[in-house]
């Protein structure tokens, strides 16, 4: 009987100590990580307060070739311009300036 409690508790270093070491492993992973850099609005940087409707060209660069309007997050423009930015897609695609599905 005394050898098989020993050889219990023996067991139970060992997978104490293989827990410790995947810890280890799982933070050295995550610690390292490298912060993404912030995306600044074009249009704030240009100092424009409005988004012209007839400006096709700058708006073209925020809608995908199927004709989907971008979100934030990938084109890194502030709400307030996002905002503006798909009334004036909109108008665009109104007056047919800008396709609403593209080929």
């Amino acid at each position: 009987m005394a050898e098989t409690v020993k050889t219990e508790e023996k067991v139970e270093k060992v997978e104490k100590a293989e827990k410790q070491e995947k810890a280890e492993k799982v933070v050295a992973v995550k610690k390292y990580r490298k912060p993404s850099k912030k995306k600044v609005c074009a249009f704030c940087v240009a100092g424009e307060k409005t988004i012209d409707y007839k400006d096709v060209a700058k708006i073209r660069k925020y809608i995908t070739e199927k004709g989907k309007i971008l979100p934030r997050r990938q084109t890194g423009v502030c709400a307030y311009h996002q905002r503006e930015l798909c009334t004036a897609i909109k108008r665009a695609r109104n007056i047919a300036l800008l396709p609403y599905v593209g080929d």
